[in-house]
């Protein structure tokens, strides 16, 4: 089977895209990954079987809506094209589409027509999203044209894939999507890349938190910062790593010299899977400080099972859709937006030893059952069923 994997996304740094890519790639499915790249990257690369197409370079720079929506039609050309030209000469049987945004999924128009069948994985509900991002109100004319975009991009495709059980509630209940076409595959961690190496020292100095993601407000990683603030008087060894990029990058930089905390915050610009696994060993605890309001009461933190999956205690800000997964004994919750929460908590962990040794067995105990290895099996027999390769692969065997 020919596969496309379609997204506005830097494909080496997008966990949920590559699991799906390369687990197909594996079971000897020819893959392709039409993305976007920095500069310095090649156009056309091989990654772990995967052939990745960056057809536009892209920096986390947009500081309105207008200059947002201008970089997303130019990919959305770029991509149609590519996908068109691709389908004479090399046919996809399926073109899987993440969004942001949703509109994505017409630029598979000539593929689909050619018989190409089109999944819309929905990463986010975009009206939430773009609400949260540019404040606008839910009443708002914007908001409703891109509720209006939604429904007609799931109309169009053949299948729909929801990120986590709240979304499929708002999509299927707000949106009428009916529920024979729309199933959820949480962002299960891949424990190929997600696994302790046994590399790090026994020991540390000091201790190091992190936070690996989108630089945007609804993450609370400015929160985060201020927490350190707060609690680097009682544990002046406490260092703070922020791997990411985003519409906040210039933000947490002059609030960390306000605090004057350059010495112990460290903020790095995206880098691949791999090596986000590779310093989450090295890490004491992991912290998803998204703000317990709108938005980041709805966006699950795939940042959680990926600690758990290194061997890492969580100190996570208590929202619905992590309260819907977990619980107490999987993650040291704090009261969301609360800085001096967020402080107490990490002092807990470093005070507490015992309790960030019963996160970390706890946490490894939850993977076992819950990672893509046991997972991936469903999006499989879903790929099959709407390319009707099912049978065929079933014939092949049985020769």
């Amino acid at each position: 089977m020919r596969v496309c994997m379609l997204a506005y996304s830097f494909y080496d740094a997008d966990n949920r895209v590559r699991r799906y890519a390369e687990a197909l790639a594996r079971r000897g499915d020819q893959v392709d990954a039409v993305a976007v790249g920095h500069r310095e990257q090649p156009r056309v690369e091989v990654i772990e079987g995967v052939r990745v197409f960056r057809v536009q370079t892209r920096v986390r720079d947009e500081g309105g809506p207008f200059s947002y929506l201008i970089k997303l039609l130019l990919f959305f050309f770029r991509s149609a094209w590519f996908l068109t030209l691709r389908q004479f000469r090399e046919p996809y049987h399926l073109i899987h589409v993440h969004n942001l945004p949703d509109f994505e999924v017409f630029a598979t128009l000539v593929p689909r027509l050619m018989g190409a069948r089109v999944i819309l994985d929905m990463h986010e509900i975009v009206p939430e999203f773009y609400a949260s991002k540019f404040g606008i109100g839910e009443r708002s004319l914007v908001f409703r044209l891109l509720a209006l975009v939604e429904r007609i991009s799931i109309a169009y495709v053949d299948f729909v894939v929801v990120v986590n059980h709240m979304v499929e509630e708002a999509v299927l209940k707000r949106r009428s999507v009916r529920p024979e076409k729309c199933a959820v595959i949480l962002n299960y961690p891949d424990t190929r890349i997600f696994h302790p190496r046994g590399s790090a020292p026994q020991t540390r100095e000091g201790f190091t938190v992190c936070y690996p993601g989108t630089l945007s407000r609804h993450q609370g990683v400015d929160i985060a910062v201020e927490a350190i603030a707060l609690a680097r008087s009682r544990a002046p060894g406490l260092r703070f790593l922020i791997i990411g990029d985003g519409a906040e990058r210039e933000h947490l930089k002059r609030l960390i010299r306000e605090r004057e905390l350059e010495d112990a915050i460290s903020l790095t610009g995206l880098i691949p899977l791999e090596r986000v696994a590779e310093i989450m060993e090295t890490i004491d605890a992991g912290v998803v400080p998204k703000r317990s309001e709108g938005f980041g009461n709805i966006a699950f933190s795939t940042k959680i099972m990926e600690f758990m999956a290194m061997g890492v205690p969580v100190i996570a800000s208590r929202t619905r859709i992590d309260e819907f997964y977990f619980n107490d004994q999987l993650v040291e919750f704090f009261e969301g937006g609360n800085a001096a929460d967020l402080a107490a908590k990490i002092l807990l962990l470093i005070e507490r030893p015992e309790r960030a040794a019963a996160l970390r067995k706890a946490g490894r105990e939850f993977i076992a059952d819950n990672n893509w290895d046991v997972k991936q099996r469903e999006y499989f027999a879903l790929v099959d069923r709407l390319t009707d390769t099912g049978t065929q692969r079933t014939a092949v065997r049985g020769q």
